[in-house]
């Protein structure tokens, strides 16, 4: 039975909202043979562009409907939700498909009364769009939350660490998807010969900002299924991931411990810098995410990765005094994540953020005893969070005086954008750099 993009986009959120799935996978795992660009586009949008503006779209609903949302049942109500993202959000759907495909879904997944209820919703919606979308709060927190759809506790953190117009540039600019990125396999490839092959493709290419193995691809519809993917001549990776390696710069031969490494973006770059020679040893706690590093390391034609299963938290006596370099890229809350994973602004909890400091601090105490002397130690984040990153990494250094900070100004393109680079250390927003919400700290360790 062919279901509708509509169809497929409402299966897809009533997993993600109710199951706390994540939607890449999700999505992955719901998209069919033989749907076209356009429908698969649409479920895309339509998914995404629902967990964007969750919190607004609900805001919408509340006023419109005389039943509380908790009452409404969650099929009906994620149906309401794809209706109102598209009167709101999407100008190229005429109105009265965007209710009459909504209704058609309540009459599948419904009863008679549910039918009805969401006809009325949205006709009334769409007739009086203007009065619906104004946001009549006065508190800013309160503002912010309900229009960019976040968290009122994300925002209060992120003003008080930010300020007001900082949190709300940073709040709209989740809301926008984030470009791909890819990072060209040196081992195999360079920079102008992928370019020239991409744009042969048709494909809109152009350099990266900051990370000088990375390129942004504008229009990367079904990129892995070209030829060029399958051998190994480019990963997909932000450009704020592949900074990672750029500023470890590892020389050939070394012994380099990645301690958290799944799903192996950052070892394989790790190991194209040193020109596949040395070792790098790939650890992650779960095993199928082991089988993944494997996997991009055979296809990128990598051979000095031996990967196992660890705990990080867990000191390793087999490790000790080993490593000339150290990667700790740590369990983090993943804030800096929201352009790709919208579902991260429902799921995550303020007390999650203590919780993982701790995690970070217990793990990156461990793995200081893995460097030789002299070795070099970077600590990353896909957090925007302080406590995560710098707040973090003063309190490491206090207690471990033997551990400094080391300039990266060499190790960056465009450095006027970033102030920090003769502290060591790297902060990079959504809104400011066009990355992921990144954190890297690179340390060098004494006598």
């Amino acid at each position: 039975m062919n279901l509708s993009a509509r169809e497929i986009a409402l299966n897809i959120l009533y997993e993600i909202f109710e199951n706390g799935a994540f939607s890449n996978i999700t999505i992955k795992k719901h998209l069919v043979e033989g749907l076209d660009h356009k429908e698969e586009g649409l479920i895309r949008e339509i998914v995404y562009g629902v967990l964007e503006n969750d919190i607004y779209i609900n805001y919408i609903i509340s006023k419109a409907s005389k039943i509380k949302l908790k009452k409404i049942h969650p099929v009906i109500l994620t149906i309401l939700k794809i209706g109102v993202y598209q009167l709101i959000f999407i100008d190229r759907i005429p109105p009265s498909a965007a209710v009459n495909e909504s209704v058609n879904l309540a009459k599948k997944h419904g009863h008679k009364g549910t039918i009805g209820f969401v006809n009325g919703i949205l006709r009334n919606i769409s007739r009086n769009k203007d009065e619906f979308m104004k946001i009549e709060v006065k508190d800013k927190i309160d503002y912010i939350s309900i229009k960019y759809s976040h968290p009122k506790w994300m925002v209060k953190r992120w003003i008080k660490d930010y300020g007001d117009e900082f949190t709300e540039e940073l709040c709209r600019k989740n809301n926008e998807s984030p470009e791909l990125n890819i990072r060209i396999n040196t081992l195999k490839t360079n920079k102008d010969e992928l370019k020239e092959r991409l744009v042969d493709y048709g494909f809109i290419v152009k350099d990266a900002n900051y990370a000088k193995d990375s390129l942004i691809v504008e229009n990367p519809i079904r990129i892995t299924e070209l030829p060029e993917f399958k051998k190994g001549h480019f990963i997909i990776q932000d450009e704020s991931s592949t900074l990672v390696g750029q500023i470890m710069d590892p020389i050939p031969g070394s012994t380099v411990i990645d301690l958290c490494s799944a799903p192996g973006g950052k070892a394989t770059h790790l190991a194209q810098i040193m020109n596949n020679k040395g070792k790098i040893l790939s650890r992650d706690i779960y095993e199928h995410k082991i089988s993944l590093i494997e996997e991009n390391a055979r296809r990128l034609g990598i051979n000095i990765i031996e990967t196992s299963m660890s705990d990080a938290t867990k000191r390793d006596e087999s490790l000790v005094n080993i490593a000339d370099y150290l990667l700790l890229d740590a369990p983090c809350s993943g804030l800096g994540l929201i352009r790709r994973k919208p579902e991260i602004k429902r799921n995550r909890r303020e007390e999650d953020i203590d919780e993982l400091v701790k995690l970070q601090y217990g793990i990156l105490n461990n793995a200081k005893d893995y460097l030789k002397i002299g070795g070099i130690l970077i600590y990353s984040t896909c957090t925007i969070e302080k406590d995560e990153n710098i707040n973090l990494i003063n309190k490491f250094l206090e207690k471990n005086k033997n551990f400094k900070l080391v300039n990266i100004e060499d190790k960056i393109n465009n450095k006027q954008d970033i102030t920090t680079l003769k502290s060591g250390y790297i902060q990079l927003f959504p809104h400011i750099h066009n990355t992921d919400g990144f954190y890297i700290a690179k340390i060098i360790k004494e006598r």
